[in-house]
């Protein structure tokens, strides 16, 4: 993620395997990604839903968006899609 964008919730899996954040762009608009980790490769986080690119106009577009695109998020976040 570029300094541009300012992360404003990131919600993981159950196991800490997954995680999906939520940000802001510089302009206003709204996006959000996946991420992956192995917890036995100490690297961190990687890009795995390539959905950085996709704009929405409000943080509640981007949510729906994420929910739509990355089929556990909308169970993590105790909600039905």
């Amino acid at each position: 993620m570029t300094p541009k964008h300012r992360v404003l919730r990131s919600i993981e899996t159950d196991d800490g395997g997954r995680c999906v954040d939520l940000f802001v762009r510089a302009d206003g608009s709204f996006g959000f990604e996946e991420y992956r980790r192995d917890t036995e490769d100490r690297r961190g986080w990687f890009a795995i839903g390539h959905f950085a690119a996709r704009s929405h106009p409000s943080e509640r577009a981007a949510i729906e968006g994420a929910q739509a695109a990355v089929v556990w998020l909308a169970e993590a976040m105790g909600g039905h899609h």
